[in-house]
Parts: structure tokens; sequence; C-alpha cells
């Protein structure tokens, strides 16, 4: 049986960046939310030198950077920031 991927949740400063990015970056952004609601850990840990921050993850592809949240008892994702240098 697999598991049902996190819920995506946003920031109120995310959500007014994605917004606003191009068609082909917010795609982009939504293929990175997408696996990381499939596997949250699977991108790095934002501050590795924080033993407490474990699920506090950061994706990056591109100009495209993501910091997210997971939040293991309600099964979310809580995007944090996102970034595009574009």
């Amino acid at each position: 049986m697999t598991e049902q991927p996190y819920a995506v949740r946003f920031s109120a400063p995310a959500a007014k960046v994605l917004a606003t990015l191009p068609e082909p970056v917010e795609d982009m952004a939504w293929d990175v939310l997408d696996a990381a609601a499939s596997n949250p850990w699977a991108y790095r840990q934002w501050n590795a030198d924080d033993p407490e921050g474990e699920d506090v993850r950061h994706a990056s592809v591109g100009q495209l950077s993501l910091t997210y949240w997971v939040n293991r008892p309600l099964r979310r994702l809580s995007v944090l920031t996102i970034t595009w240098l574009g």
C-alpha cells in the first residue's frame, strides 16, 4: 500500500510569488512540489547544522528555489518561500 502524498500549503508571501511567476516556471514549481509531496526528504535540509531543523527543506532547480516545512503529524508541506532568479 502506498501512502498518500503530503498536502501542499503556501504561506501568504509564497502564494504571492507563485501568482506572479511565468507559466513555465509555475509549472516547474508544481513539478518540484509534486516530487516533494511524494518524498519530502528527497531534497536537502535547509540548514544542515541545525539538529532540530530536519523538517525544513530546500529544493532548487535551475533558477527556482523553494523552502518548505514538513508537518509530519498533519502530512502537509508548508511552502515558506519561493525564489525565482529570472
